[in-house]
């Protein structure tokens, strides 16, 4: 008896509207495993893919370049402040959080870039040198979605939806218990995708993407 990666994909289309990808069986998240998908995905026919939103997995991240090399990689906030935090003690955690969501409630990226270099200074200041270091070094990873409307940015910045998706179907998965092999564990998954996208998260529009092409329209009026 073993674990059992399934690797899931969710995207948002042209019409704003939330869609299940894809779902398939990993026995790694690395880097032939994540490959591996995005080849699946691509041979399926998406494209246009403008942003990847994830935590910090290696396999999927050195994965982009190779199929989708004009998407951009959105390193998801929330999965950004628990790796600060693993270096903070329990009892200034709540200082250092404060600091962290003000970086990421910025109007722009260039205010978001000098809120960073005030925290990073605060956090050498309180001799919380490991975590000012992993601000340093990842914080621009996580202001990707600055380059979308502002109306989507609380929307595009984390991994949340995902993080719930994945909740709902380990849940559910529990009730199961030990599955006779992967292909069993891959339908439940299958089978509980198919009924999220059936329901509100499926049928209400996630964001208004009017404004994505409208901002693209300015974009090139100022190239031209």
């Amino acid at each position: 008896m073993g674990n059992v990666s399934v690797l899931i994909a969710i995207g948002v289309g042209r019409d704003g509207y939330r869609r299940v990808l894809g779902v398939v069986e990993g026995a790694k998240e690395d880097k032939a495993g994540w490959s591996g998908f995005l080849r699946h995905l691509k041979q399926r026919g998406l494209s246009g893919v403008r942003m990847f939103i994830s935590d910090a997995c290696l396999g999927l991240v050195e994965s982009i370049g190779d199929f989708y090399p004009e998407a951009l990689w959105q390193r998801c906030v929330v999965h950004f402040y628990r790796n600060v935090f693993s270096y903070v003690p329990r009892g200034r955690v709540g200082e250092v959080s404060l600091m962290l969501k003000a970086i990421h409630a910025s109007e722009s990226k260039e205010v978001a870039r000098a809120k960073a270099r005030e925290a990073i200074k605060k956090l050498k200041e309180m001799r919380l040198g490991s975590a000012a270091k992993w601000v340093e070094e990842n914080i621009e990873e996580t202001l990707c979605y600055y380059g979308f409307p502002s109306s989507h940015w609380r929307r595009v910045r984390t991994n949340n939806p995902m993080e719930r998706i994945i909740k709902e179907i380990r849940r559910r998965s529990r009730v199961v218990g030990a599955f006779p092999d992967g292909q069993s564990a891959l339908m439940l998954c299958a089978a509980r995708l198919r009924h999220i996208s059936g329901t509100k998260w499926g049928s209400r529009r996630y964001l208004d993407m009017d404004l994505l092409r409208e901002m693209d329209r300015k974009e090139e009026v100022e190239v031209g």
